[in-house]
């Protein structure tokens, strides 16, 4: 018998209506779940099928939203404090009530306005859902059987260390980002597809953004040539005698990988070399195909 979940979406049929918004079938568990009206769509049918989110609202009632949190149950997420008590910190995640992270599962005091990365749990004494931030707990070290290098994931950066970037990969285990990811713009929390670029013989997990054969000369010649065909001109005011720190200003990359990107297009044709900087030749002012 079909039993629905706290902290994730359910469909979920109407029963009926009433002054405070839609009853809903919770099963023989909850019984009726109240969707409150600022919820309910305006036109239903009864015995019809609707998408919710279930929690326990401020006064510990089982309640169905259809708006959706940054993140459910089993799932990490970056989220900001937004207050502090004596029971630890609450964060803003997307709903009217705001998910408390105790101050017993900080690895350090958070304070109102930091951002930080946590898993969200249902605690099985109180019913309620809650954060961690002692992501070790939720994470395993070794990856399982069936992944292998090349393959696509989610991947999550976490925090820097000396290493690399270690980041939570499909929401359940560790790897690590290297190399020229450093370099490259990209937000801790912030969760985006990538992909395994080798699993050690420690069984560990090198994780990159970029596709298997990608390389950084490349990518980073296909970055500018799209600022060359971007800019005024198709001109540059950078060349190889440019200051490093006028190098990245100008196009976001280190000198090194700059000089390797001008020799890659130049090889290719595609820009012209001046005392005054980097031009596009006319046949590249197409688009960067074949790059």
């Amino acid at each position: 018998m079909f039993t629905p979940q706290i902290g994730h979406f359910n469909e979920l049929q109407i029963l009926g209506e009433n002054e405070f918004g839609l009853n809903l079938d919770g099963g023989e568990e909850f019984g009726s779940i109240l969707l409150p009206k600022r919820y309910a769509p305006k036109v239903f049918e009864t015995g019809e099928r609707i998408r919710v989110f279930l929690y326990l609202d401020s006064d510990d009632r089982l309640i169905a939203t259809t708006e959706s949190p940054i993140a459910t149950a089993d799932e990490f997420a970056y989220l900001r404090v937004i207050d502090s008590t004596r029971s630890g910190s609450f964060l803003e995640w997307g709903l009217p009530k705001d998910l408390l992270l105790p101050f017993g599962e900080q690895p350090k005091r958070s304070r109102v306005g930091d951002h930080v990365v946590v898993y969200i749990y249902l605690d099985e004494i109180s019913g309620r859902l809650v954060a961690s931030a002692k992501l070790k707990k939720f994470v395993s070290e070794k990856p399982p059987p069936n992944f292998r290098a090349g393959m696509e994931v989610d991947i999550m950066p976490v925090e820097k260390t000396d290493i690399g970037i270690r980041s939570i990969v499909n929401d359940k285990y560790w790897g690590f980002l290297k190399g020229e990811i450093i370099e490259n713009n990209f937000k801790f929390g912030l969760k985006q597809k990538g992909f395994i670029s080798r699993i050690t013989e420690e069984n560990f997990l090198d994780l990159s953004f970029q596709p298997p054969g990608y390389t950084k000369v490349s990518g980073a010649a296909e970055k500018l040539l799209y600022s060359l065909i971007t800019a005024e001109g198709g001109f540059l005011a950078v060349h190889d005698k440019s200051l490093p720190e006028e190098v990245r200003k100008v196009t976001g990359m280190s000198k090194k990988v700059f000089k390797q990107a001008v020799g890659k297009l130049y090889k290719e044709k595609k820009i012209q070399i001046s005392d005054k900087g980097i031009l596009l030749t006319s046949q590249s002012e197409g688009g960067t195909n074949g790059v």
